[in-house]
């Protein structure tokens, strides 16, 4: 996937401005995509350059004037063709697993320390994300949400950021513990 599909999607939701998009995205993209404002803005001046978004400018007395933007017939075209278009198996890229394959043969302690830092930010984003998912199913309990609910996608994609952020958390935190005992015992650093 590209970040112009990530970004397209979230202006189906309205009108944004880049400031906005960038706070939408660490709210509800942030669990499958991750981009920073600045790739945000200059991805949004390449789709608006390819016409796929449209962009108008909004005049403030008390603030600087803003850019909002919204997605075209065009965008919507291109993403309609990527939804049609086979998805790549995920492939998993994270130095820490670098560090903890070799913990062995290189310094425990700072591999450990990393891994408890991991797993206390996935806590912290199971905890967002499940304020986000209650906040979104309002007073509806969850399967009658997902039965009835209107605004299915984000919800299942906010599932799924927790399940893979409680799966990460749980495997740091076993092998800081796996590594701390194997410190102990062998009285390495």
């Amino acid at each position: 996937m590209a970040l112009r599909h990530a970004v397209l999607a979230a202006l189906l939701d309205g009108e944004f401005s880049g400031y906005e998009l960038a706070k939408s995205f660490d709210i509800g993209v942030a669990n499958f995509w991750h981009a920073s404002p600045q790739q945000l803005y200059a991805e949004l001046a390449k789709l608006e350059k390819d016409g796929l978004v449209e962009g108008r400018q909004v005049v403030q007395e008390t603030r600087p004037n803003k850019r909002l933007f919204q997605v075209t017939e065009a965008g919507r075209a291109e993403l309609e063709d990527f939804a049609a278009a086979a998805s790549k198996p995920l492939v998993i890229r994270d130095d820490l697993l670098v560090k903890v394959q070799n913990a062995d043969r290189i310094g425990i302690a700072p591999v450990i320390e990393q891994l408890e830092e991991r797993a206390s930010a996935a806590e912290a984003k199971i905890e967002l994300l499940g304020r986000v998912l209650r906040k979104m199913r309002g007073d509806m309990d969850e399967e009658e949400y997902l039965l009835r609910g209107e605004r299915i996608g984000g919800y299942l994609t906010g599932l799924r950021g927790i399940a893979f952020e409680q799966g990460h958390r749980d495997w740091c935190r076993r092998s800081a513990a796996i590594l701390r005992e194997r410190r102990t015992t062998s009285d390495r650093p």
